[in-house]
């Protein structure tokens, strides 16, 4: 499986010549999703969900599909009927050549005063990639590659740490980086490097890896 991180939180698997777009975002580029023979979407936070980026996806190619939750199908039924599918926390389906689990239900508390929303995360061919979307999920089962969110208004670099450790991945890659300077990224690579019990690794958008 290749592994090409976009910017933010977009990633992109190939496998036997099919490709697995997930979380191609307003922070992500404009064709981040484009080529995509499936989309899945975490949330609807626009840094996750951009219509107008899916909208171009579909059309290019008609054999795409979109896997989501409701809140983000709801915008996109309509336009794109019979290939929108709804998914929540248990469901299991096959994408673009790629057996996928949906786990997880809610967005991490980003502050009591802000109700929280939906939020699912996709675990990848038994195990081998887990996106969470926004929230620390841990899976049931063993993950191999964790695509861990770094930093975000939600989260701090003691809870990254402490959730590394619980999901015990062999590795986990940065996801979820747009807000952090360059300035920063030392101090987060060292310390969780040093402290999270797995192999830390952080891919320039546009650089691959083969998983």
């Amino acid at each position: 499986m290749k592994f090409t991180k976009q910017s933010h939180s977009c990633v992109r698997l190939e496998k036997d010549g099919r490709t697995l777009v997930i979380d191609p975002g307003g922070f992500s580029e404009p064709d981040a999703a484009l080529g995509a023979d499936a989309v899945l979407v975490t949330h609807e936070h626009p840094d996750h969900f951009d219509e107008g980026r899916l909208r171009t996806a579909l059309e290019a190619n008609p054999q795409a599909e979109i896997w989501t939750l409701r809140s983000v199908a709801d915008q996109l039924t309509a336009a794109f009927p019979g290939r929108v599918h709804t998914v929540g926390h248990g469901d299991t389906f096959t994408a673009a050549g790629f057996d996928v689990q949906v786990h997880g239900e809610l967005h991490a508390v980003i502050h009591p005063d802000i109700p929280r929303i939906t939020n699912v995360g996709y675990l990848i061919d038994g195990g081998k990639v887990f996106h969470p979307g926004d929230a620390l999920t841990v899976p049931d089962q063993a993950v191999e590659t964790l695509m861990l969110p770094v930093m975000a208004p939600w989260n701090k670099i003691s809870e990254v740490i402490d959730y590394v450790r619980e999901v015990r991945p062999r590795r986990a890659y940065d996801i979820h980086d747009a807000l952090l300077t360059d300035l920063a990224r030392p101090i987060y690579d060292r310390q969780i490097g040093g402290l999270a019990d797995a192999e830390h690794l952080r891919l320039a958008p546009g650089a691959s890896a083969e998983l």
